[in-house]
C-alpha cells in the first residue's frame, strides 16, 4: 500500500521493487519486443481518480479483495465438485493481480512454471516417453477387458433384472 502512495506523490522510483539480478520490476511493460516478452510494471491499475482520494483506493482495494476472495472460494469448493475448479482459481487471483503487487507476483511466476511445463512436455525424448507410457498402459488395460470378458463374458458385474 506504501509503494502506491509513494507513486502516486511522483516517487515512482523508490516504489519500482528491485528484482535479484537487480533488474527494476516496473521498467517492463507487458510488450513482445524482438521475440522478448516483457511484462507490466507491478502496482495498482485503479483508475487515477481512485487513486487520487486515499480513502478511495482503500476502499477499491478492499471491493476487489472482496470480489476476488468470493472467487477464489467459489473456485476451491469446485475442485472437488465438477467445474473448472483451477480455472477459476487463476480467475480471481487474476482479479487480486489488477490490484496487488504480491497477486501479480504469484500469477508471473505461475506463467513462468507452466511455460517450463509446455516446454518441458514438447520435449521430444518427453513426448516419446509419454507416448510409450500411455501405449503400454492402454495394452494392459485391454489384456485385463480381454481376460474379463474371457471368464466372465459380457455380462455387468451388478445384476440390473433382479
Amino acid at each position: 500500500m506504501n509503494a502506491e502512495r509513494d507513486v502516486r506523490n511522483g516517487d515512482a522510483a523508490s516504489a519500482t521493487p528491485v528484482s535479484g539480478t537487480g533488474d527494476r520490476a516496473g521498467d517492463v511493460t507487458g510488450e513482445v519486443t524482438e521475440g522478448v516478452t516483457k511484462e507490466r510494471e507491478l502496482g495498482s491499475r485503479a483508475p487515477g481518480f481512485i487513486k487520487a482520494s486515499r480513502t478511495l483506493h482503500l476502499s477499491w482495494q478492499v471491493g476487489v479483495f472482496i470480489v476476488g476472495l468470493a472467487v477464489v472460494v467459489a473456485g476451491i469448493i469446485m475442485l472437488p465438485l465438477p467445474g473448472p475448479g483451477w480455472l477459476v482459481i487463476f480467475g480471481g487471483m487474476a482479479i487480486w493481480a489488477t490490484e496487488f503487487v504480491w497477486a501479480q507476483l504469484v500469477l508471473r511466476w505461475t506463467r513462468r512454471k507452466v511455460t517450463e511445463a509446455a516446454q518441458r512436455a514438447l520435449d521430444p525424448k518427453v513426448r516419446r516417453r509419454n507416448i510409450i507410457l500411455t501405449s503400454a498402459g492402454l495394452v494392459i488395460i485391454a489384456v485385463l477387458v480381454g481376460i474379463y470378458v474371457w471368464k466372465f463374458g459380457i455380462t455387468m458385474p451388478w445384476k440390473i433384472h433382479e
